[in-house]
Protein backbone atom coordinates (compact mmCIF):
# COMPACT_ATOMS: atom_id res chain seq x y z
CA UNK A 1 0.00 0.00 0.00
CA UNK A 2 1.51 3.55 -0.92
CA UNK A 3 -0.01 6.13 1.13
CA UNK A 4 1.43 9.36 0.71
CA UNK A 5 2.47 9.56 -2.67
CA UNK A 6 -0.30 12.08 -5.07
CA UNK A 7 -2.81 11.06 -7.90
CA UNK A 8 -5.12 11.67 -9.54
CA UNK A 9 -8.69 11.34 -7.44
CA UNK A 10 -12.23 10.35 -9.18
CA UNK A 11 -14.21 11.81 -6.54
CA UNK A 12 -15.17 8.47 -5.66
CA UNK A 13 -13.26 8.10 -2.16
CA UNK A 14 -11.10 4.96 -1.16
CA UNK A 15 -12.72 1.26 -1.36
CA UNK A 16 -9.18 -0.48 -1.07
CA UNK A 17 -6.02 0.23 -0.43
CA UNK A 18 -4.57 -0.59 -3.47
CA UNK A 19 -5.25 3.29 -4.38
CA UNK A 20 -2.75 6.14 -2.68
CA UNK A 21 -3.78 7.80 0.05
CA UNK A 22 -1.86 10.54 1.40
CA UNK A 23 -0.69 11.29 5.22
CA UNK A 24 -0.43 14.16 6.99
CA UNK A 25 0.19 15.67 10.26
CA UNK A 26 -2.36 18.12 12.64
CA UNK A 27 -0.48 20.27 15.52
CA UNK A 28 -2.08 21.93 18.05
CA UNK A 29 0.74 22.56 19.94
CA UNK A 30 0.52 21.38 23.08
CA UNK A 31 1.87 22.26 26.51
CA UNK A 32 3.05 19.08 28.20
CA UNK A 33 2.85 19.84 32.24
CA UNK A 34 5.82 21.69 33.59
CA UNK A 35 6.78 22.74 30.28
CA UNK A 36 5.69 26.27 28.61
CA UNK A 37 3.95 27.86 25.72
CA UNK A 38 7.57 28.84 24.31
CA UNK A 39 8.63 25.26 24.33
CA UNK A 40 5.53 24.12 23.11
CA UNK A 41 5.94 26.14 19.80
CA UNK A 42 9.49 25.33 19.48
CA UNK A 43 8.71 21.55 19.65
CA UNK A 44 5.88 22.26 17.09
CA UNK A 45 8.56 23.91 15.05
CA UNK A 46 10.91 20.45 15.53
CA UNK A 47 7.91 18.00 15.16
CA UNK A 48 7.28 19.75 11.41
CA UNK A 49 11.17 19.11 10.10
CA UNK A 50 10.69 15.60 11.26
CA UNK A 51 7.26 15.34 9.56
CA UNK A 52 9.27 16.87 6.21
CA UNK A 53 11.71 14.24 6.15
CA UNK A 54 9.48 10.80 7.12
CA UNK A 55 7.47 11.90 3.50
CA UNK A 56 4.33 12.81 5.26
CA UNK A 57 1.98 15.14 2.53
CA UNK A 58 1.25 18.31 4.83
CA UNK A 59 1.71 19.39 8.12
CA UNK A 60 -1.39 21.83 9.83
CA UNK A 61 -1.27 23.91 12.64
CA UNK A 62 -4.69 24.46 14.30
CA UNK A 63 -6.13 27.65 16.35
CA UNK A 64 -6.97 27.20 20.16
CA UNK A 65 -7.62 30.02 22.41
CA UNK A 66 -7.74 30.48 25.93
CA UNK A 67 -6.41 27.20 27.27
CA UNK A 68 -3.70 25.67 29.55
CA UNK A 69 -3.19 22.76 27.17
CA UNK A 70 -2.51 23.91 23.72
CA UNK A 71 -0.13 27.18 22.24
CA UNK A 72 -0.97 26.61 19.27
CA UNK A 73 -3.19 29.84 18.79
CA UNK A 74 -2.00 31.47 16.09
CA UNK A 75 -1.62 29.72 12.59
CA UNK A 76 -0.49 32.38 11.07
CA UNK A 77 2.56 33.19 12.54
CA UNK A 78 3.55 29.62 13.33
CA UNK A 79 2.91 28.79 9.52
CA UNK A 80 6.36 30.87 8.49
CA UNK A 81 8.74 29.20 10.92
CA UNK A 82 7.28 25.93 10.07
CA UNK A 83 7.81 26.31 6.70
CA UNK A 84 10.62 27.84 7.03
CA UNK A 85 12.64 25.06 8.83
CA UNK A 86 11.32 22.41 6.31
CA UNK A 87 11.45 21.75 2.36
CA UNK A 88 8.78 19.90 0.63
CA UNK A 89 5.86 19.54 2.86
CA UNK A 90 2.91 21.62 2.41
CA UNK A 91 2.15 23.57 5.44
CA UNK A 92 -0.75 25.58 6.40
CA UNK A 93 -3.89 26.27 9.23
CA UNK A 94 -6.21 23.38 10.00
CA UNK A 95 -7.83 25.72 10.66
CA UNK A 96 -7.94 29.71 10.85
CA UNK A 97 -11.43 30.37 12.67
CA UNK A 98 -12.84 33.07 9.88
CA UNK A 99 -15.47 34.75 12.49
CA UNK A 100 -12.41 36.10 14.70
CA UNK A 101 -11.08 38.21 11.38
CA UNK A 102 -11.86 40.19 8.90
CA UNK A 103 -11.60 38.33 4.88
CA UNK A 104 -9.20 40.98 4.30
CA UNK A 105 -6.97 40.22 6.95
CA UNK A 106 -6.91 36.81 6.23
CA UNK A 107 -6.24 37.15 2.28
CA UNK A 108 -3.63 39.46 3.12
CA UNK A 109 -1.59 37.15 5.77
CA UNK A 110 -2.24 34.24 3.51
CA UNK A 111 -0.89 35.71 0.21
CA UNK A 112 2.12 37.22 1.76
CA UNK A 113 2.75 33.72 2.76
CA UNK A 114 2.47 32.41 -0.46
CA UNK A 115 4.79 35.15 -2.05
CA UNK A 116 7.44 33.72 0.63
CA UNK A 117 6.26 29.91 0.23
CA UNK A 118 4.83 29.48 -3.48
CA UNK A 119 3.27 26.84 -3.55
CA UNK A 120 3.26 25.19 -0.39
CA UNK A 121 0.40 27.02 1.81
CA UNK A 122 -2.70 25.56 2.95
CA UNK A 123 -6.00 27.64 4.54
CA UNK A 124 -8.30 25.66 6.11
CA UNK A 125 -11.18 27.71 7.51
CA UNK A 126 -13.41 26.60 10.19
CA UNK A 127 -16.63 28.38 11.81
CA UNK A 128 -16.35 26.78 15.02
CA UNK A 129 -14.73 29.69 17.54
CA UNK A 130 -11.96 26.91 18.97
CA UNK A 131 -12.81 28.26 22.57
CA UNK A 132 -14.74 29.12 25.18
CA UNK A 133 -17.34 31.77 24.95
CA UNK A 134 -15.80 34.31 26.61
CA UNK A 135 -12.95 33.91 25.28
CA UNK A 136 -14.35 34.18 21.77
CA UNK A 137 -16.57 37.66 22.86
CA UNK A 138 -13.00 39.03 24.34
CA UNK A 139 -11.27 38.09 20.60
CA UNK A 140 -13.88 40.51 19.39
CA UNK A 141 -12.88 44.12 18.48
CA UNK A 142 -16.60 45.19 18.68
CA UNK A 143 -18.43 44.05 22.22
CA UNK A 144 -21.15 45.95 21.66
CA UNK A 145 -22.97 43.07 20.85
CA UNK A 146 -21.95 39.13 19.65
CA UNK A 147 -20.44 38.93 16.70
CA UNK A 148 -23.59 37.87 13.88
CA UNK A 149 -23.08 34.37 12.19
CA UNK A 150 -22.30 35.61 8.82
CA UNK A 151 -19.58 32.95 7.73
CA UNK A 152 -21.20 32.07 4.76
CA UNK A 153 -20.42 35.66 3.20
CA UNK A 154 -17.20 36.23 4.80
CA UNK A 155 -16.32 32.93 3.31
CA UNK A 156 -17.56 34.21 -0.23
CA UNK A 157 -15.97 37.29 0.34
CA UNK A 158 -12.30 36.12 1.35
CA UNK A 159 -12.27 33.93 -1.65
CA UNK A 160 -13.42 37.06 -3.97
CA UNK A 161 -10.67 38.30 -2.78
CA UNK A 162 -7.92 35.58 -3.26
CA UNK A 163 -9.05 35.31 -6.22
CA UNK A 164 -8.99 38.68 -7.69
CA UNK A 165 -12.56 38.32 -8.77
CA UNK A 166 -14.97 40.58 -6.93
CA UNK A 167 -17.58 41.92 -8.92
CA UNK A 168 -16.44 45.53 -10.34
CA UNK A 169 -19.28 47.40 -7.95
CA UNK A 170 -17.84 46.00 -5.10
CA UNK A 171 -16.77 48.31 -2.45
CA UNK A 172 -13.47 45.78 -1.97
CA UNK A 173 -12.36 45.25 -5.03
CA UNK A 174 -9.74 47.12 -5.63
CA UNK A 175 -8.06 45.52 -2.47
CA UNK A 176 -7.61 42.40 -4.00
CA UNK A 177 -4.98 43.82 -6.23
CA UNK A 178 -2.58 44.74 -3.49
CA UNK A 179 -2.40 41.29 -2.30
CA UNK A 180 1.56 40.83 -2.24
CA UNK A 181 1.51 37.00 -3.31
CA UNK A 182 -0.60 37.13 -6.77
CA UNK A 183 -1.53 35.71 -8.88
CA UNK A 184 -0.10 32.81 -6.38
CA UNK A 185 -2.88 31.88 -3.57
CA UNK A 186 -3.58 29.35 -0.98
CA UNK A 187 -5.04 25.97 -1.39
CA UNK A 188 -8.57 26.60 0.49
CA UNK A 189 -10.19 23.99 2.48
CA UNK A 190 -13.92 24.04 4.72
CA UNK A 191 -12.74 21.71 8.09
CA UNK A 192 -15.68 20.31 10.05
CA UNK A 193 -17.28 17.93 11.86
CA UNK A 194 -20.93 18.04 10.73
CA UNK A 195 -23.85 18.06 8.16
CA UNK A 196 -23.82 21.94 7.68
CA UNK A 197 -19.76 22.10 7.32
CA UNK A 198 -20.35 19.20 4.54
CA UNK A 199 -22.94 20.59 2.92
CA UNK A 200 -20.87 24.30 2.44
CA UNK A 201 -17.70 22.73 1.63
CA UNK A 202 -20.19 20.49 -1.65
CA UNK A 203 -22.26 24.15 -2.26
CA UNK A 204 -18.50 25.99 -2.93
CA UNK A 205 -16.99 22.80 -4.42
CA UNK A 206 -14.09 23.31 -1.67
CA UNK A 207 -12.15 20.27 -0.49
CA UNK A 208 -13.61 19.15 3.31
CA UNK A 209 -11.14 18.10 6.16
CA UNK A 210 -13.68 16.16 8.77
CA UNK A 211 -12.82 15.75 12.36
CA UNK A 212 -13.13 12.24 12.96
CA UNK A 213 -11.63 13.14 16.60
CA UNK A 214 -14.30 15.13 17.30
CA UNK A 215 -17.08 13.03 15.79
CA UNK A 216 -16.43 9.94 14.36
CA UNK A 217 -19.77 9.13 13.34
CA UNK A 218 -19.11 11.29 10.43
CA UNK A 219 -19.12 8.52 7.41
CA UNK A 220 -22.44 9.29 6.48
CA UNK A 221 -22.02 12.93 6.04
CA UNK A 222 -18.60 12.90 4.54
CA UNK A 223 -20.77 10.58 1.83
CA UNK A 224 -23.36 13.30 1.65
CA UNK A 225 -20.55 15.76 0.87
CA UNK A 226 -19.63 13.33 -1.99
CA UNK A 227 -23.13 12.56 -3.41
CA UNK A 228 -23.53 16.84 -3.23
CA UNK A 229 -20.22 17.82 -4.98
CA UNK A 230 -21.21 15.37 -7.87
CA UNK A 231 -24.35 16.69 -8.27
CA UNK A 232 -23.42 20.24 -8.40
CA UNK A 233 -21.68 19.39 -11.53
CA UNK A 234 -18.35 20.81 -10.54
CA UNK A 235 -15.35 20.49 -12.55
CA UNK A 236 -13.14 18.73 -10.33
CA UNK A 237 -13.50 15.73 -7.82
CA UNK A 238 -14.24 15.87 -4.17
CA UNK A 239 -11.67 15.37 -1.84
CA UNK A 240 -11.81 14.30 1.46
CA UNK A 241 -9.33 14.14 4.34
CA UNK A 242 -10.10 13.04 7.90
CA UNK A 243 -8.36 13.79 11.00
CA UNK A 244 -7.99 11.28 13.29
CA UNK A 245 -6.06 10.99 17.06
CA UNK A 246 -3.25 8.10 16.95
CA UNK A 247 -0.76 7.47 18.97
CA UNK A 248 1.90 4.69 18.35
CA UNK A 249 4.41 3.39 20.43
CA UNK A 250 6.57 0.06 20.42
CA UNK A 251 4.47 -2.00 22.45
CA UNK A 252 0.55 -1.54 22.88
CA UNK A 253 1.43 -1.14 26.60
CA UNK A 254 3.29 1.65 26.15
CA UNK A 255 0.87 3.52 23.61
CA UNK A 256 -1.94 2.68 26.02
CA UNK A 257 0.56 4.33 28.84
CA UNK A 258 1.39 7.44 26.54
CA UNK A 259 -2.65 7.65 26.08
CA UNK A 260 -3.59 7.99 29.57
CA UNK A 261 -2.80 11.47 29.28
CA UNK A 262 -5.36 12.51 27.02
CA UNK A 263 -8.08 10.39 28.24
CA UNK A 264 -7.51 12.32 31.60
CA UNK A 265 -7.33 15.76 29.68
CA UNK A 266 -10.92 14.90 27.81
CA UNK A 267 -12.36 13.60 30.71
CA UNK A 268 -11.38 16.59 32.69
CA UNK A 269 -12.61 19.04 29.72
CA UNK A 270 -16.19 17.79 29.73
CA UNK A 271 -16.35 18.70 33.55
CA UNK A 272 -15.22 22.29 32.74
CA UNK A 273 -11.49 21.71 33.92
CA UNK A 274 -8.92 22.21 31.41
CA UNK A 275 -5.23 21.58 32.08
CA UNK A 276 -1.74 21.10 30.44
CA UNK A 277 -1.05 17.49 29.24
CA UNK A 278 -0.05 15.29 32.51
CA UNK A 279 2.40 12.89 32.92
CA UNK A 280 1.39 9.48 32.04
CA UNK A 281 2.16 8.16 35.95
CA UNK A 282 0.10 10.82 37.07
CA UNK A 283 -2.79 10.93 34.55
CA UNK A 284 -3.18 6.70 34.90
CA UNK A 285 -3.46 7.48 38.63
CA UNK A 286 -6.08 10.07 38.20
CA UNK A 287 -8.09 7.62 35.60
CA UNK A 288 -7.78 4.65 38.20
CA UNK A 289 -9.85 7.06 40.95
CA UNK A 290 -12.57 7.24 38.93
CA UNK A 291 -12.80 3.82 38.13
CA UNK A 292 -11.67 4.21 34.77
CA UNK A 293 -8.80 2.20 32.91
CA UNK A 294 -6.53 3.70 30.56
CA UNK A 295 -7.70 1.93 27.43
CA UNK A 296 -7.83 4.43 24.88
CA UNK A 297 -11.63 4.65 25.10
CA UNK A 298 -11.84 8.26 25.61
CA UNK A 299 -15.68 8.58 26.35
CA UNK A 300 -18.68 10.11 24.07
CA UNK A 301 -17.80 11.68 20.32
CA UNK A 302 -14.28 10.71 20.90
CA UNK A 303 -12.20 7.70 19.12
CA UNK A 304 -8.24 7.55 19.51
CA UNK A 305 -6.35 4.72 17.31
CA UNK A 306 -4.07 3.69 19.94
CA UNK A 307 -1.03 0.51 19.96
CA UNK A 308 2.27 -0.83 18.28
CA UNK A 309 2.68 -0.02 14.74
CA UNK A 310 0.77 -3.65 13.33
CA UNK A 311 -2.42 -2.16 15.38
CA UNK A 312 -2.50 1.67 14.60
CA UNK A 313 -1.81 0.42 10.82
CA UNK A 314 -5.12 -1.56 11.33
CA UNK A 315 -7.20 1.23 12.79
CA UNK A 316 -5.79 4.37 10.64
CA UNK A 317 -6.59 1.93 7.60
CA UNK A 318 -10.71 1.44 9.21
CA UNK A 319 -10.86 4.91 9.26
CA UNK A 320 -10.25 5.70 6.13
CA UNK A 321 -12.00 2.59 4.69
CA UNK A 322 -15.42 3.93 7.04
CA UNK A 323 -15.06 7.70 5.23
CA UNK A 324 -13.75 6.65 2.11
CA UNK A 325 -10.85 9.01 2.54
CA UNK A 326 -8.53 10.35 -0.13
CA UNK A 327 -6.48 11.76 3.25
CA UNK A 328 -6.06 11.17 6.82
CA UNK A 329 -4.23 13.91 8.78
CA UNK A 330 -2.88 12.06 12.23
CA UNK A 331 -3.38 14.28 15.41
CA UNK A 332 -0.92 12.66 18.25
CA UNK A 333 -0.52 14.54 21.95
CA UNK A 334 1.60 13.00 24.73
CA UNK A 335 3.46 14.27 27.74
CA UNK A 336 6.61 13.47 26.62
CA UNK A 337 7.76 15.26 22.90
CA UNK A 338 10.39 12.87 22.19
CA UNK A 339 7.15 9.74 22.29
CA UNK A 340 5.28 12.19 20.05
CA UNK A 341 8.18 12.22 17.62
CA UNK A 342 8.53 8.25 17.54
CA UNK A 343 4.74 7.73 17.56
CA UNK A 344 5.18 9.82 14.07
CA UNK A 345 8.06 8.26 13.03
CA UNK A 346 5.90 4.67 13.83
CA UNK A 347 3.50 5.32 12.29
CA UNK A 348 5.45 6.31 8.50
CA UNK A 349 7.26 3.03 8.94
CA UNK A 350 3.96 1.24 9.03
CA UNK A 351 3.09 2.78 6.12
CA UNK A 352 6.42 2.64 4.32
CA UNK A 353 6.23 6.36 3.90
CA UNK A 354 9.34 7.30 1.59
CA UNK A 355 9.93 10.64 1.86
CA UNK A 356 11.08 12.65 -1.40
CA UNK A 357 9.79 16.00 -3.61
CA UNK A 358 5.87 15.70 -3.55
CA UNK A 359 4.21 18.54 -4.34
CA UNK A 360 0.74 17.62 -6.22
CA UNK A 361 -2.41 19.40 -5.68
CA UNK A 362 -5.32 17.87 -4.34
CA UNK A 363 -6.23 16.80 -8.09
CA UNK A 364 -2.95 15.84 -9.46
CA UNK A 365 -1.58 18.80 -10.70
CA UNK A 366 1.86 19.46 -9.84
CA UNK A 367 1.76 22.83 -7.75
CA UNK A 368 5.82 23.28 -7.65
CA UNK A 369 5.16 26.92 -8.62
CA UNK A 370 2.10 27.64 -8.07
CA UNK A 371 -0.92 27.53 -5.45
CA UNK A 372 -4.35 27.07 -5.42
CA UNK A 373 -5.70 28.22 -8.34
CA UNK A 374 -2.34 28.51 -10.25
CA UNK A 375 -1.10 25.56 -11.63
CA UNK A 376 2.84 24.99 -13.25
CA UNK A 377 2.32 26.40 -16.67
CA UNK A 378 0.08 29.29 -15.01
CA UNK A 379 -3.29 27.53 -16.00
CA UNK A 380 -6.70 27.97 -14.44
CA UNK A 381 -7.05 25.28 -11.58
CA UNK A 382 -10.06 23.55 -10.96
CA UNK A 383 -10.86 25.78 -8.04
CA UNK A 384 -11.68 28.85 -10.15
CA UNK A 385 -15.65 27.99 -10.87
CA UNK A 386 -15.68 28.94 -6.65
CA UNK A 387 -14.67 32.81 -7.21
CA UNK A 388 -17.53 32.77 -9.53
CA UNK A 389 -19.96 31.76 -7.20
CA UNK A 390 -18.46 34.25 -4.24
CA UNK A 391 -18.87 36.90 -6.55
CA UNK A 392 -22.71 36.33 -7.28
Amino acid sequence: MDIGTGTEFDGQGRTSYDDAVRLSVLDPSPIPEGATGADAVHNTVDLAGLADRLGYHRFWLSEHHGTPMLAGLAPELLIGPVATATRRIRVGAGGMVLPHYSPLKVAEQFSTLCALYPGRVDLGLARAPGTDPVTAFALQRDRRQTSPDDFPSQLAELIGLLHAELPADHPFARLAKTLPGQPLRPQLWLLGSSGQSAGRASGMGLPYAFADFINPAGADLVAGYRRSFAAKQHEHAPYVAVAVCAICAETEEEATEFAASTQMVMHLMRRGQQIAVPQPSKAIDYLRSIGQDSRPLSGPGRRMVVGDQQQVRAGLEQVASEYGADELIVLTTTHDHQARRHSYELIADAFELAAGDRAESIDGTDLAVGGNGLTADGASSPTDDVTQQAAT
